[in-house]
């Protein structure tokens, strides 16, 4: 969900970063200066960061150069600078397909994020991010800075209207979705749109609640399982019989729900802004949002959801991580460790709305950052303090809900197939079939399973 908001793109090409003379370790520059790159590239996030960094700088004495790059560029300009011995000493926000595919690549200092974790007390991270961040073997492959989360948001005005419970359950859900469901208001607007990483998102948000895994535990496709068949089913007739026609993505999704058109969407934390009116683009439209903080006011937020099958609630969500690599400068570890600590609530600051922290404080104040991202300013156009706009119980959910984090495939030690399928858009084109062609979920896994499969087989993993 990333790449649903739009900026100024600060993007480097790959010859301009083989220009500057930068090296990680046997390369041309001196122990004590550090290169960064950064795929947090929107400008004012960039200008932000240098900030940080520069603190650092004038603190330790060292001599730290920042670059910013799109994610989608990252692979290709990781290659060119390898080739060219100009990789950087780590890279900031990388997600976590990315930090299994640096591994993969070879390029990844993977006993620094340990020793980093371990100084800074691995006590004091989210156990969910720590793991998440860890491959099959348990070593730490990075350091994980913050994450977002996908969440589901309601209208607690509605809800309580026609007497529902708070949709935490496939049951509550689907019984709340039909409920609302009028010529007026959808019952929930969600993701359906075929060849959208949003829509994998969204049910793989499903898929988990309801243990329904990419691969079991000796990397075998399950997608064919009881348990997956069920969420496909679940997700399809939810969509049929509760929601709008026609292809959903993270646009149209919005634009119903703050027009006030529907009871309940599915969307990332980066929502959080602009349901609360912070941003000129995406203002809420709804009758009563003449009062700007209306509909904020008036929507609950679920993280993690239960299927009839899952052994325990299980929400998707994205964690990003600062990755050493090979041969970094010795002076880096003592920048990840002040991001990490002194700088971390100005870290956080960034974007709250879709960076919650992962170290969650310090062995004196273990609830030091969780307390103080509740108290960081979010919005783009307009500013305001998260606790000014929604209340306690509300960020508390946002604020733990990396604890509830899963993701297919990493677990199982398959992160390179896990996001290839999803790359390859194998779910978001199986539901496009089961929602609108009339195929059955038994036939929608099966075809599900026959791809990863044949994915499978073209990793050679």
């Amino acid at each position: 969900m990333r790449t649903v908001r739009a900026g100024v793109i600060a993007t480097f090409t790959a010859t301009a970063l083989l220009l500057t003379g930068c090296s990680a370790g046997g390369g041309e520059e001196t122990d004590d200066s550090i290169l960064i790159w950064t795929v947090e590239d929107v400008a004012e996030r960039v200008q932000a960061q240098q900030a940080i960094l520069d603190a650092y700088s004038e603190e330790a004495g060292v001599e730290i150069e920042l670059v910013a790059l799109a994610e989608d560029q990252l692979a290709t300009v990781l290659a060119s600078a390898a080739a060219s011995n100009e990789l950087p000493d780590a890279i900031a926000a990388v997600s976590l397909n990315g930090l299994n595919q640096l591994e993969t690549d070879g390029v990844l200092d993977a006993s620094a994020a340990d020793d980093i974790v371990g100084e800074l007390g691995a006590d004091t991270f989210s156990p969910r991010a720590l793991e998440l961040t860890q491959n099959a073997d348990g070593a730490q492959l990075g350091v994980p800075s913050d994450g977002w989360a996908q969440l589901l948001y309601y209208r607690t005005d509605l809800f309580e209207q026609a007497g529902l419970e708070a949709p935490t359950t496939y049951e509550t859900i689907a019984e709340a979705a039909t409920t609302l469901q009028s010529p007026a208001v959808a019952g929930i607007v969600a993701a359906t749109a075929p060849a959208d990483s949003f829509t994998a998102q969204t049910f793989e948000h499903f898929a988990l609640a309801n243990d329904c895994q990419l691969v079991d535990d000796s990397g075998e496709v399950t997608l064919e399982s009881p348990e997956c068949v069920e969420a496909i089913d679940f997700y399809t007739k939810l969509i049929r019989d509760g929601s709008v026609e026609g292809n959903q993505d993270a646009d149209t999704t919005r634009a119903t729900y703050f027009s006030g058109g529907a009871g309940m969407i599915v969307w990332s934390s980066f929502l959080l802004d602009e349901l609360a009116g912070l941003r000129n683009d995406a203002l809420p439209t709804c009758p009563e949002c003449t009062d700007p903080a209306y509909l904020a006011q008036n929507t609950g937020i679920v993280s993690a959801i239960e299927g009839p099958s899952g052994s325990e609630p299980a929400s998707f969500g994205e964690i990003v991580s600062w990755a050493v690599l090979s041969g970094a400068s010795s002076e880096t570890q003592g920048l990840i460790e002040y991001v990490m600590g002194d700088g971390y609530l100005d870290w956080l600051a960034l974007a709250p709305e879709g960076k919650m922290p992962t170290r969650l404080g310090t062995a004196d104040n273990p609830s030091e950052f969780t307390d103080g991202w509740k108290e960081l300013e979010a919005g783009v156009d307009t500013k305001a303090l998260l606790s000014s706009i929604y209340g306690e119980e509300v960020l508390q959910t946002v604020v733990d809900a990396p604890s509830t984090f899963s993701r297919w495939g990493l677990p199982q030690g398959q992160g390179a197939l896990a996001g290839a399928v999803g790359g390859q858009f194998v779910m978001p084109s199986v539901l496009s079939e089961t929602i609108n062609g009339g195929v059955s979920a038994e036939d929608g896994a099966r075809q599900a399973a026959e791809q990863a499969n044949a994915i499978k087989g073209d990793l050679g993993l």
